[in-house]
């Protein structure tokens, strides 16, 4: 299984409106097994949390799924999905030093799945491989501005755009089962159940 993949679904004789276009993406550590779990594990969780809708999409430490009847694929989108941070450490200019470090380097390393360490900082930045790497620069780059402004003074950040985000954590980032994100990332539109059948034959 390739760790990125998208789709357009149409049916004979349908109309612009019967079309569904889907993406899924693993992290970019993740083997092919892994990545098949979390997957399986983010269509189960959006059937469930999406289960009449023509689009969804759901964020999970290992993977990110999304489907709508409107095409979004190779469109650049820096609007901001969800974001977190963690307590204050002002008082830890070290830690806060190592955020830096480790947040201008996400910035500088020109791929679509980029980590970074620094001490005990972990950082992780990753774009939708629908996107070129220029518009993946542009927009994790928005990203890391964001994450840098709201979560600098912070033991760990997240900031997830609509086609990219970046993350710093001390606990680094290693979970490989679909497990959910320490706050939800997830949307549901109006009916459909094609595209979910589909990936889940597809995988």
């Amino acid at each position: 299984m390739s760790n990125f993949n998208n789709f357009k679904i149409s049916m004979p004789g349908s109309t612009q409106y019967d079309v569904v276009y889907g993406l899924f993406q693993c992290r970019g550590d993740l083997g092919s097994s892994d990545c098949h779990n979390c997957v399986a594990a983010a269509l189960t969780q959006l059937g469930t949390l999406c289960p009449v809708s023509c689009g969804g999409a759901l964020q999970l430490d290992g993977c990110f799924i999304k489907y709508d009847n409107v095409s979004f694929l190779g469109i650049e989108d820096k609007g901001i999905v969800t974001h977190k941070c963690g307590p204050s450490i002002m008082d830890d200019s070290d830690m806060m030093t190592q955020n830096d470090g480790v947040l201008t380097y996400l910035s500088s390393v020109g791929q679509y799945f980029r980590v970074a360490g620094s001490g005990k900082i972990h950082g992780v930045a990753q774009c939708t491989q629908d996107l070129s790497m220029s518009e993946c620069d542009d927009c994790l780059s928005e990203a890391i501005r964001r994450l840098k402004s709201e979560c600098g003074s912070s033991p760990w950040g997240d900031m997830f755009l609509s086609k990219c985000y970046a993350r710093f954590s001390e606990s680094g980032f290693t979970s490989k089962n679909g497990k959910r994100l320490r706050h939800n990332n997830w949307w549901c539109m109006s009916y459909i159940f094609t595209f979910i059948w589909f990936l889940l034959v597809k995988i």
